[in-house]
């Protein structure tokens, strides 16, 4: 684990710097905020200090680089998804008689890892990078196979 005092020297000289790229790159700067923050937690954690003050920066573009591609993919997946539905405007019954039919399938239809991914994004409630940390997997690897899944499923209930 670094030094605590090298890791202040690191970020009082260059946080600004890294927000302002951040932000530029992401347009929000909540997510800049935060992709900032892991990379120095990822610095604390590590044993050897960077060698020069650009690797940060470059931690930064390539952090924000890949920020953008989950956001691009997961703004993919939410597109599959319906957003005005008639099953919304259904009885409870009939919504819950749905989602029994739904579960049923992935059960029954989905491979692994699609069926565990699936089950823990939406009955357990994790965000995409929860289910990649536990799985072992990569966020993008883990949104891919959601996206496959959503498709397969509603694929299948279309038809019938």
């Amino acid at each position: 684990m670094l030094e605590q005092r090298i890791l202040e020297q690191l970020f009082r000289r260059n946080y600004s710097e890294m927000i302002h790229l951040a932000s530029v790159l992401l347009g929000d700067d909540e997510e800049a905020e935060d992709v900032v923050q892991d990379i120095f937690l990822r610095v604390a954690d590590s044993d050897i200090p960077p060698k020069n003050d650009n690797y940060l920066l470059t931690a930064v573009r390539n952090a924000c680089l890949n920020r953008i591609r989950q956001m691009q993919l997961h703004d993919k997946v939410k597109g599959l998804m319906p957003i005005d539905n008639e099953a919304d405007q259904q009885p409870i019954d009939k919504r819950l008689e749905r989602l029994d039919d739904i579960a049923a399938y992935v059960d029954g239809q989905l491979e692994e890892p699609h069926r565990s991914i699936f089950h823990l994004r939406f009955d357990e409630d994790l965000i995409v990078s929860e289910i990649a940390r536990r799985l072992g997997l990569n966020p993008n690897t883990v949104y891919k196979y959601l996206m496959q899944s959503i498709q397969q499923i509603r694929h299948h209930f279309e038809k019938h």
